[in-house]
């Protein structure tokens, strides 16, 4: 069997969000089609809170879903449908905004470190405009598997699979059929879990330095490798790493701001839902 082959190696840019968060955008803006059916995502850490504290204020979203996963600190969601989750180290918040969602994150610690992931995942068009829903993971609600070779793994979506071994995640979803997974590579390890052909495949690399086909691919970088062959992954020196894995929709992506659809009349409708108070 051929073997997946890296495209492009890419390195995101320092940024601010919400009320003057800092982070880091992998990925997100012009040119997202490249990673459908991922329509961005945020690193952010920093053990600085003037970095942090001031948070995400309530703000909206429509025609997409958000995957918030902590990795160090204290989150506070809230959202119009009543919903109060604390989002904790280790945890999960899967948010599905569908036709319309209004909610704030904020910290809930005055110092130490915040560090995690946003991750945006579009919605095919007969859902932009459904149900929106939310939930939060404990993290010991997150399957985790241990690997030949020292490997570590948390699958927080879809399905890890590597040779007999299979490890279903938390939520699993239509359509996109997204699989998140958290990797934790000793040195001197080696991986080669099965993607379906076809599925869109990221690798961001967050601590040490991974090999793939020969090539290095240090911390903070982003690969996006084409979409049929075999995974091999090796790491000489230790590294971890979040997989992305996803069905392409293949439908037009028009974006402003907090909406996501198929459509600048769509986009046009969702500023005046929200002006005149209907958006959620």
């Amino acid at each position: 069997m051929s073997l997946r082959e890296i495209i492009s190696i890419t390195r995101g840019r320092p940024t601010s969000d919400g009320a003057g968060v800092s982070l880091t955008r992998v990925f997100g803006g012009a040119g997202v089609e490249r990673f459908d059916p991922f329509l961005m995502l945020d690193e952010f850490g920093s053990n600085d809170p003037d970095e942090y504290i001031a948070g995400f204020p309530p703000h909206p979203h429509r025609g997409f879903e958000t995957i918030t996963y902590m990795l160090e600190g204290r989150m506070r969601h809230e959202d119009h449908m009543g919903h109060v989750g604390l989002l904790e180290s280790g945890g999960v918040q899967w948010m599905t905004a569908a036709r319309g969602v209004i909610h704030s994150e904020m910290p809930q610690q005055e110092q130490g470190t915040m560090r995690g992931f946003q991750l945006w995942l579009n919605l095919p068009a007969h859902a932009k405009l459904g149900e929106p829903g939310y939930r939060d993971f404990a993290p010991a609600e997150i399957p985790r598997a241990s690997l030949p070779g020292g490997i570590e793994a948390k699958v927080i979506a879809g399905k890890l699979q590597v040779g007999e071994i299979e490890q279903a995640g938390v939520v699993q979803r239509p359509d996109t059929e997204p699989c998140l997974i958290d990797l934790q590579l000793p040195p001197g390890s080696q991986l080669a879990p099965t993607i379906p052909d076809g599925h869109r495949l990221l690798l961001y690399v967050f601590e040490g330095e991974l090999q793939i086909g020969g090539q290095s691919v240090g911390k903070g970088q982003l690969v996006r490798l084409s979409d049929q062959g075999e995974l091999q992954l090796n790491s000489r020196l230790g590294a971890r790493l979040m997989l992305l894995a996803g069905k392409p929709l293949g439908e037009p992506i028009v974006q402003y701001g907090p909406f996501v659809m198929n459509s600048r009349e769509q986009i046009e409708q969702a500023l005046r839902d929200f002006r005149d108070g209907t958006l959620a």
